[in-house]
């Protein structure tokens, strides 16, 4: 049952003359609300998707973070990911395809964000593990987001992207054991955010915000609390990691990387010297890893993407600071 003021959104968003809600496609991390299908009468399209925020007022994180730092971290990326659909999203062509944003709005406990149907449009296919074609996919995307939005400053974005960067994991870093990550934690964040070539970063690049198309031919992205500046290897390190084995990254990085770069460089065009953008971030490829790596051992040391290759990159990054 929608409530009286989200219907009143919805039909001035859409002109739709009726709105009935369908059904739930996922509920939002730690109870901060849901997102519903809607199905829409007297407008075009029929379906549409809402994303309705509402910040509670006692928090439950499944891991136990739940500080008020963390509280506040995620209010501020939903009015990120508001900002990002109200005004960037709309520079995105079918090579970094994204939702269209219909409407959004901030209320006083929360955030309504009206989007495209990705289902809908021919984007419905959704993976949890990857063959090396659909890996390849999902770095074309990321490679034509990354170059669209080369150099640009983020405003009404983050300041740096991603949701694990060490400004605002300051609990994970604490809780972490002695190790030479925590003691090189800021070595690596400095190396990644004060790099030459900044873009935005998706920011949560992980294989479950990928929408395949049905011909398995193209992808499209979603959820965009956490997009704002960054080293584009942050996007690549973290798709790899979230989607193949330690085995099949040590097989299969050089080739990946070759496809990344290969479109990156293609859309940037001659506007950009891309052999030094290509240089800088294969050499940050590592620090992306071991950025990452810092993360998992203060949130969850056991994870299970701490795997041998996650290791190996991260070794090198260590053997890169002076």
């Amino acid at each position: 049952m929608l409530s009286k003021s989200i219907e009143q959104f919805v039909k001035a968003s859409t002109g739709a003359s009726g709105v009935e809600a369908g059904e739930q496609v996922q509920a939002l991390w730690s109870g901060y609300g849901e997102i519903r299908r809607l199905r829409l009468t007297g407008a075009e399209p029929r379906d549409v998707i809402l994303k309705a925020v509402t910040f509670p007022s006692e928090v439950h994180h499944p891991r136990g973070w739940h500080s008020d730092f963390s509280h506040q971290r995620k209010v501020k990326s939903y009015h990120v990911e508001m900002a990002w659909y109200q005004n960037w999203a709309v520079n995105c062509d079918e090579s970094c395809r994204v939702a269209t944003c219909f409407g959004a709005q901030a209320f006083e406990n929360g955030v309504v964000i009206l989007l495209e149907d990705l289902d809908a449009a021919g984007w419905d296919i959704r993976h949890d593990d990857l063959d090396l074609q659909a890996v390849k996919q999902c770095l074309r995307w990321l490679a034509a987001f990354h170059a669209r939005f080369l150099l640009q400053t983020p405003a009404g974005l983050w300041d740096e992207g991603s949701y694990w960067h060490l400004a605002t994991r300051p609990d994970e870093w604490q809780a972490m054991a002695a190790h030479p990550i925590k003691e090189a934690a800021q070595a690596i964040d400095h190396r990644l955010a004060h790099s030459r070539f900044q873009t935005l970063i998706h920011g949560d690049a992980k294989v479950a915000n990928f929408c395949f198309s049905s011909t398995q031919q193209s992808v499209a992205a979603v959820d965009f609390q956490y997009v704002g500046a960054g080293c584009g290897m942050k996007d690549v390190a973290y798709l790899l990691g979230s989607c193949l084995t330690s085995e099949a990254i040590d097989r299969h990085e050089t080739a990946l990387l070759a496809v990344y770069f290969d479109v990156l460089k293609a859309a940037c065009g001659s506007s950009v010297d891309t052999d030094a953008l290509e240089q800088e971030w294969r050499d940050l490829y590592c620090f992306a890893w071991a950025d990452f790596y810092r993360f998992l051992l203060g949130w969850m040391p056991t994870h299970q993407k701490i795997n041998p290759s996650m290791r190996r990159l991260s070794q090198q990054a260590l053997a890169k600071i002076d």
